[in-house]
């Protein structure tokens, strides 16, 4: 199987919902400054993931050069202008095949946004946003917000930050 093909199989399972939660426009930005990417929802997919604590389906796609540092094994620091965004959904039983798991409700698209000077005050070198909802509602009262993601991440410091294995391909 062709890397291409199974490119394609792995995103058409998710390209219907993140095309549905793109659409709207107009998206504030987060409270930090950080614009939601406008073509995120024509990234490849670089893994995908299921979180049985909360019952949600991630699939994590990246820009260009975060794609690229994933396919070449480079991911560990990620390099500057890596952008890794994660589409989240809870999960559902597949109608039509109930011992699978389908993308329900979309809860909502999250980004890391790697530049090692700019965002070096915070220790990082990320910088992070969130979007809720189909309404893609900024997340955070204020820029102050992205200190939750720091915790959240501090677990996987010694992989630059990232929680996320991106998958094999053949």
């Amino acid at each position: 199987m062709s890397s291409k093909f199974m490119k394609l199989v792995v995103m058409s399972s998710f390209l219907v919902p993140v095309a549905v939660a793109a659409e709207g426009g107009g998206v504030q930005a987060a409270p930090n400054g950080i614009e939601l990417p406008e073509q995120y929802k024509d990234w490849p997919v670089i893994s995908v993931s299921h979180r049985v604590d909360n019952h949600t389906l991630r699939a994590i796609v990246g820009n260009d050069i975060a794609i690229k540092a994933a396919r070449a094994g480079q991911t560990n620091p990620w390099p500057d202008g890596a952008v890794l965004g994660k589409l989240v959904w809870k999960e559902t039983a597949e109608e039509h095949w109930p011992t699978a798991i389908a993308p329900k409700t979309f809860v909502h698209a999250e980004f890391m946004f790697k530049d090692s000077k700019a965002y070096q005050t915070n220790g990082t070198g990320w910088q992070w946003a969130r979007w809720v909802g189909m309404e893609q509602k900024p997340y955070g009262k204020d820029a102050d917000f992205s200190k939750e993601c720091i915790r959240c991440h501090t677990p996987v410091k010694s992989r630059d930050w990232v929680f996320t294995t991106p998958a094999e391909l053949p």
